[in-house]
């Protein structure tokens, strides 16, 4: 059986292999598809296409965009966005821009707890195109020995209830959904079990965000349980929802996930692009 991961993340944004790399290593792992989903970027999309066409592995253009939630987190996944995203980029780099802000403001405050860092220092770890973020700030502060790892970077400094953190600007799940169907996506609801809700919860937001244009949700990903996959795919089934599912690789960033298998038993067959693919055909878009 063919597999493929549709949830992969590479240096353009907060992965820690190329674009290219990412592709190679999905046809040594003999993977037929991955999809690029990139955090609000779409930069490494065209290096991982011709990726694609040298490797022999079928790339499918995306992107991941953070949006407004107040009980967890929400991520949507836009898969064949595209080739040439002009409109999405343009929104993208209104929240690349803020993403600097924000990088320059946790600099500040870390500074300010009286670590020794500069936005310098992490820029100079930052591959040429690569969008900036907090795993690189991260990085600098294992590299001056401030902490051990990059969870603890996270967990004490920078993540959600570290000493330096500062929020994320986001999109409302609505004008997400508005930029992916402008660029002739597919919405995907990434990783649902985030969003902190009881099976009752998350059918009414499922049922809200399919209002909103909503195309599937990730059943198979690499920190659902049985269980929660159980629940997934019959709320997909019952509401009219494709069914999707990725790895979330990022490489070395997230130590244990690995490409298209997740943390070890994660098979995601071709046969849910194919399902894509004739979706997108009854709706008479490309593939």
């Amino acid at each position: 059986m063919d597999y493929v991961d549709l949830h992969v993340h590479t240096t353009a944004s907060d992965g820690t292999y190329s674009p290219e790399e990412v592709v190679k290593l999905a046809k040594q792992e003999g993977l037929r598809a991955i999809a690029i989903t990139d955090h609000d970027t779409v930069k490494g999309l065209k290096e991982a296409s011709l990726a694609g066409e040298k490797y022999g592995v079928e790339v499918i253009p995306g992107c991941e965009l953070s949006v407004e939630y107040p009980h967890g987190q929400m991520h949507i996944v836009g898969l064949w966005i595209s080739k040439d995203p002009k409109f999405v980029a343009a929104e993208l780099q209104f929240l690349r821009d803020k993403r600097h802000s924000r990088n320059k403001d946790i600099i500040k405050k870390l500074q300010n707890l009286g670590i020794d860092i500069t936005y310098e220092e992490v820029l100079e770890i930052v591959k040429n195109g690569t969008t900036v973020g907090r795993p690189h700030i991260a990085r600098v502060l294992v590299k001056k020995g401030v902490v051990k790892d990059i969870n603890e970077a996270f967990t004490k400094y920078i993540g959600p209830n570290g000493l330096a953190y500062v929020p994320k600007t986001k999109f409302s799940p609505k004008k997400a959904i508005d930029i992916i169907k402008k660029e002739g996506g597919l919405v995907i609801l990434a990783h649902p079990y985030s969003l902190n809700l009881g099976p009752d919860a998350l059918k009414d937001e499922l049922i809200r965000l399919k209002g909103f244009g909503l195309d599937g949700m990730e059943v198979y990903y690499s920190e659902h349980t049985p269980e929660q996959e159980r629940l997934y795919l019959n709320l997909c089934k019952e509401l009219g929802l494709l069914i999707s599912g990725g790895s979330d690789f990022h490489g070395s960033v997230k130590k244990g996930i690995f490409l298209g298998k997740g943390k070890g038993n994660l098979k995601i067959p071709y046969a849910l692009v194919e399902k894509m693919k004739e979706y997108r055909r009854q709706k008479g878009l490309g593939i």
